[in-house]
This record gives C-alpha cells, structure tokens and sequence, in this order.
C-alpha cells in the first residue's frame, strides 16, 4: 500500500535557519500519528511541506503517492487544522459550511451539518464569538467535511480546557472511523497523544530522532534500573537511548529487540523524554 507520506532526505533552510534536516520517513496508510517535539523542533516546517505551503529546499516528499499540491485533486486530498483552530471571525458557522461547499469538491454537507447539532454550535453565531473549544469544533468539521484522505493538526486543542480536548479527540476518533481518513497529530500534550496515536514521530533541533509503529517502539524499548551510580552493563546490540542518575537510583533507557532480565515496560512518555533529553545534550555537547 502507497504510504501517505514519504521523505527521503527532505530539508527546509529559512536563510541561515535550518528548519528541517535530512528528514526520512515512510508513514503508512491508516495511522493516526502522533507528531512531538519542542518549540522550534520542526514541527510545523513539515506539516507545511506536507500540505504543499511551502516548497522544500532538499530532499523529496509524496503525499499520497504525489508531490503535494502539484493539482486541485491533491488539494482536495488533504486536510489541515493549523494551530488555535484558525476560522473567520466575522463568519456565521453556517457561513463557514457554505464557505467550505464552494471551495471543495468532495464536500459532504450532511456530515457537516450532522456534526453542527451534534455539538450544539448555533449556525447563526459568528465564529468570533465562540469559545475556544467551539471554534475547535467548527475547524474540525470543515476540515473533515473536506473528505480528505489525510487530515493535518497542527497543535488543535493546546489552547483547549481538558473536557474541550477530551471532547476533539474523541471526535476525531470517530471519525477515523466514519471516514477512514489518515490523520497527523502535532502536539505537546503526550498524554493526549497516548489516548488517540498508533504511529509516532520524534522531531528535535530539526531532525527525525524517531518514528515508527508505538507498538513496536514500546516492544523494542526498556528501562533498567539499578543501584546509585551504577554501571549499566548492556547486551551486545543494544542501543544506550538516555541515563539518569539521582541520589536513589541509576536508570537507563535502552534500545534492544525482544525481552530483557530485569528491564521494565517504558510508556510512550518515557521514550519520547529519553529520545528528546539525548537530543537536547547532544545540542548542548554534554555526553
């Protein structure tokens, strides 16, 4: 099956800011993706390359097999919600409904009005004046009355108190479902991240750190523990991911297929923290 997204070498220079490096990856089909990283990371530079925005500087990139945006039936292929949910303030939300019938072909209007009253969002009030959590909504039922294949987020619910983002994600959940649409979820928020992704994607200091499956990276990864300041002895194979020592204990976080005596599970917040922390002293030239 084509994957969704698909970079081989793929960059992005802002004058003398490199934005995105060397960015490989192959994203399959069907996958709701969990997009991380700190501020600065890359985060949105690939997004935007993703919906065809913004042009890169190196490398290649398919989006559902094509090069973004090269015609109106890739446009029309590929959904986005960028960040704090944008809408047209002096809009009505029915405005917006009329709004996103115009502009794209495969526009499912009984979705959207279906979504509307589900949510209780008045088709008379301008944009403007919803809550932070409406104006989520509303982005989301444009965005998915689209029809694309794959749907785009760049941080939707940061803003959102936790009943509002409890009540997106759920949304979209559904409609993953409803739709069978790929979606790519960029946010810090990992606990969201870990009720909704089966796919996951590490950006720091613009660089892919990891990606893959979250089942098969949390299979792959372990933590040890063991006395203060003791040496960690790994097997042969496995990779040294990131090492802590306090007062109480020494712990590490390893690399390495397959089960290991002693080693616990990690969560998916444990080897995003110990991919981002190797990251960040890298930077820094701490070893």
């Amino acid at each position: 099956m084509t994957p969704v997204i698909h970079t081989n070498g793929l960059s992005k220079r802002y004058r003398r800011k490199l934005a995105l490096d060397d960015c490989t990856l192959s994203v399959p089909a069907g996958r709701i993706v969990g997009l991380v990283g700190p501020n600065g990371a890359g985060k949105s530079t690939l997004l935007g390359l993703v919906c065809g925005m913004i042009a890169p500087t190196g490398g290649s990139i398919e989006v559902l097999g094509r090069q973004p945006a090269t015609s109106a039936e890739q446009l029309a292929r590929v959904g986005f919600v960028a960040q704090d949910a944008p809408v047209y303030q002096r809009l009505t939300v029915a405005e917006h409904l009329r709004l996103g019938a115009r502009l794209n072909p495969r526009w499912d209007n009984a979705l959207a009005e279906r979504r509307i009253r589900q949510r209780n969002l008045d088709p008379g009030q301008k944009a403007g004046t919803l809550s932070g959590g409406q104006r989520a909504q509303l982005a989301l039922t444009v965005a998915a009355a689209k029809r694309a294949d794959l749907l785009l987020l760049d941080e939707p619910v940061a803003s959102l108190d936790p009943l509002a983002r409890r009540a997106f994600l759920q949304d979209l959940l559904d409609f993953v479902d409803e739709l069978q649409v790929s979606v790519v979820l960029s946010s810090h928020l990992l606990g969201d991240l870990e009720q909704v992704c089966d796919h996951l994607i590490v950006l720091a200091d613009a660089r892919v750190q990891i990606a893959g499956d979250v089942a098969d990276l949390l299979a792959d990864h372990h933590r040890i523990t063991g006395a203060p300041g003791e040496t960690h002895r790994l097997a042969a194979g496995a990779e040294l991911i990131h090492e802590e020592q306090t007062r109480d204990e020494s712990t590490v976080v390893v690399r390495a297929g397959g089960p290991k005596p002693g080693a616990e599970p990690v969560d998916l917040e444990d080897l995003v923290l110990a991919y981002l922390t190797r990251a960040a002293m890298s930077t820094a030239g701490v070893h």
